[in-house]
């Protein structure tokens, strides 16, 4: 499967623009041969952007989903939708997904498939509280799923949620093969975007695939860019610096099963 990180650059609280922009780099991604395309975390809003959080609020049938649902469909291509914020309520009154709260807001990644169809729905469980909003803003997510997409088992984690790898291990319990991270990662924490993606492919010996926003202009905190696949020896196989940018690189469950057969540390777990 060819995998394709788009490295957006975000302007919080521009919406219609982050969005287009979204779509055209699930677009170009898909002219490229990429079979899944991943988005940051609140891309279509950015991250920083709290003030704004419940005014931009949407369901996961919302228009920014529905417009990203459109555009695989057109470009037969599977993309995750990197994370928007949910209004829970809404969800619950649009959708059957199962939701954590009957309302409030949450950090929400959708994984679409090549016909724009939902397979998975993952929250942020882990909410950034240090020089952030999110934890007073946000209802941490419950769930944790995988779904085969484009040839793969995917699972989802988000951003901060990087630092705490038991979540990781019950990923690989339930068969992950690859991890997708959108991220809005910031300075001037650059060693360790580079460093904890990289020890949960070690660890877990899965793809970790690292999506970040670019590093722009921009009055709230900047963000480090360096979206990074890393394979399951967590060896970087595709990498970008900080400015926006598409990184593609081939991911085969294959290797997985090979590196883990090789190398069979997994079988040595101890509870």
């Amino acid at each position: 499967m060819k995998l394709a990180l788009a490295q957006l650059a975000i302007e919080d609280g521009a919406v219609d623009a982050n969005v287009d922009r979204a779509v055209e780099a699930v677009e170009t991604a898909a002219t490229r041969g990429a079979d899944l395309v991943a988005l940051p975390e609140i891309f279509n809003l950015g991250y920083f952007a709290f003030e704004a959080y419940e005014r931009a609020a949407e369901s996961v049938d919302g228009p920014t989903i529905g417009t990203l649902a459109e555009a695989a469909q057109e470009h037969d291509v599977a993309v995750l939708a990197g994370t928007i914020v949910e209004d829970l309520s809404a969800t619950a009154a649009e959708t059957a997904a199962p939701t954590p709260a009957e309302s409030g807001l949450a950090n929400t990644a959708v994984l679409l498939d090549s016909a724009g169809e939902r397979r998975l729905v993952y929250r942020k469980h882990h909410l950034f509280g240090y020089e952030s909003q999110e934890a007073e803003l946000l209802v941490a997510g419950e769930r944790l799923e995988t779904a085969a997409v484009a040839g793969m088992e995917i699972g989802v984690t988000t951003c901060y949620d990087l630092r705490f790898p038991e979540r990781y291990r019950e990923l690989v319990d339930a068969g992950a093969e690859l991890v997708l991270v959108p991220s809005a990662w910031p300075q001037p924490r650059v060693e360790h975007w580079k460093t904890l993606p990289r020890a949960r492919a070690i660890e877990n010996q899965l793809y970790v695939a690292a999506v970040n926003g670019a590093g722009v202009d921009r009055e709230a905190p900047e963000l480090v860019g360096r979206s990074t696949v890393y394979d399951p020896w967590g060896t970087p196989i595709a990498a970008a610096g900080p400015e926006p940018t598409i990184v593609t690189a081939s991911v085969d469950p294959e290797r997985v099963a090979e590196v883990r057969e090789e190398f069979p540390v997994l079988d040595d777990r101890r509870s």
